[in-house]
């Protein structure tokens, strides 16, 4: 019987946590809960030396990570040694942002260091690709 009991405390104290986290992720993506979004942007930069685009890696860590509703964020270059017919070689720098869903991917676009970062790294891009999808899970 205390086994019975003491499994039933554990399970519901995990069903709590569960509960939380989740109203925790829909208060910070402004209450919702719709589909994520996958914000990709891939960077084609003028310099593309490997300092040009570290500085790039560094400039999307400092402004575009840790927004709110961000679920995923990742940034990095392109992997040279990769070289099959079908990957697209033309890009120095990709950043994937998953956001919890539409509502905050928006709220990201007006962001005042989404803004920042634009007008502090424009002037070395050469050519900017955006892929935004709706992702199920």
């Amino acid at each position: 019987m205390r086994k019975q009991v003491l499994c039933a405390t554990l399970v519901c104290l995990a069903l709590a946590g569960y509960i939380l986290v989740n109203a925790q992720n829909r208060t910070e993506a402004g209450g919702k809960k719709g589909p994520k979004l996958a914000h990709m942007v891939y960077f084609s930069l003028k310099d593309n030396s490997a300092e040009a685009k570290k500085k790039l890696v560094a400039a999307c860590d400092k402004y575009l990570s840790k927004h709110p509703g961000e679920v995923f964020y990742a940034t990095g270059t392109r992997c040279e040694d990769l070289d099959r017919l079908v990957n697209d070689k033309d890009f120095d720098v990709a950043l994937h942002i998953v956001f919890a869903d539409r509502a905050s991917h928006d709220k990201y676009q007006d962001a005042p260091r989404h803004k920042q970062f634009i007008d502090e790294n424009k002037d070395n891009w050469k050519k900017v690709r955006v892929f935004d999808a709706v992702i199920a899970k």
